[in-house]
């Protein structure tokens, strides 16, 4: 079969690709063929600079961690499958052994594999293949969405668990501040929990008019229109939750300013250490609550999507047969023209 491979920075190869784990299914395993990948913000860290922080490439690794698939084989003891279905794939494949996992606590697993990292050594080889051996515990039945629909439910079960990270949101008031796929999913998330206002904010008007399908009564360009969401800031402060997706500095501290004393802030984006108004968060009452991958909230962002609770199409914004998988990188990469580029595998 082939696969993508990353060699090193800007270095993708479609090529054959042998998996480790052999070609005969396993009782409770299935064969998939892949049907639509997703590229991710983390696949194209490695695309560009070969990893992130202290992470780095040091074998060749296959990347992708969004995909769907249709089952093409089934393993013994498997049952609520059938040959042909579509289903959306769990990539954190936790150890189910640890202490962690033990308390109910699976995406802290000390021993998680996830598709496409190069965290340990041997690198957990990714998704982005034309075949697939999983366990049904990875698979959540998709039938009655696109494939490219079903590869939206990783990052859609990332905002699901930041949405119960952050608690009830029924009538609640919600800032979102950056409006890249995350954002733009936890707006739709925020919106499917029931909250009654969301307010965004992004330096594009393109991904801002993109809030706006997804669920934003209001959207504000602070490049352009900073003053419009100081706004928020009189009497103490308006918004009750806030989901900050950027990971910088000028994007979570003028939000701060616009938290109601005991608001909650969920911080999903990860772009580095940033130094906190200590004093601020205290006399406000704040929460800061970190949020990080997902579990259960997988296979329920499918049910939702399965049945019409949420609409996730527009997102999908570029798609790229499997031969133009690097020019599906170039365009992800894109923020004034996409959201979600993906790769159809067949």
């Amino acid at each position: 079969m082939k696969a993508l491979v990353i060699h090193a920075p800007k270095d993708l190869r479609l090529e054959a690709y042998t998996a480790a784990e052999g070609p005969d299914l396993k009782p409770g395993e299935v064969r998939l063929r892949i049907a639509a990948g997703g590229v991710c913000g983390s696949d194209l860290h490695y695309y560009y600079h070969g990893g992130f922080g202290t992470v780095r490439l040091r074998e060749p690794m296959v990347l992708g961690h969004e995909v769907s698939g249709h089952v093409s084989e089934i393993g013994a003891g498997v049952t609520g499958l059938a040959v042909g279905d579509l289903v959306a794939v769990l990539p954190s494949r936790p150890c189910g052994s640890c202490g962690y996992c033990h308390e109910g606590l699976p995406n802290h697993c000390e021993n998680m594999r996830f598709y496409g990292s190069a965290m340990p050594f041997p690198h957990i080889q990714g998704a982005f293949r034309e075949e697939l051996i999983v366990t049904a515990a990875q698979c959540a039945v998709a039938n009655g969405l696109t494939p490219g629909e079903a590869a939206l439910a990783e990052p859609l079960a990332v905002t699901l668990h930041a949405v119960r990270r952050a608690g009830p949101l029924l009538g609640k008031r919600v800032l979102v501040t950056g409006c890249g796929p995350i954002g733009l999913l936890a707006i739709a998330s925020a919106r499917l929990a029931g909250a009654a206002e969301i307010v965004a904010t992004d330096l594009s008007d393109f991904t801002l008019e993109m809030a706006r399908r997804m669920g934003a009564e209001v959207t504000i360009n602070t490049g352009s229109d900073a003053g419009s969401l100081a706004r928020y800031g009189a009497g103490k402060g308006h918004f009750h939750a806030l989901f900050e997706c950027t990971g910088v500095a000028p994007a979570l501290l003028p939000a701060l300013d616009t938290m109601r004393p005991r608001g909650v802030v969920v911080q999903l984006g990860l772009g580095g250490d940033i130094p906190l108004p200590v004093t601020k968060i205290a006399a406000k009452e704040l929460d800061l609550r970190g949020s990080f991958r997902f579990h259960e909230e997988f296979a329920n962002g499918v049910l939702a999507m399965r049945q019409g609770r949420l609409d996730l199409r527009p997102l999908i914004t570029h798609e790229f047969a499997l031969e133009e998988a690097e020019q599906a990188f170039l365009t992800a990469s894109d923020r004034s023209r996409a959201i979600k580029a993906q790769i159809r595998f067949s």
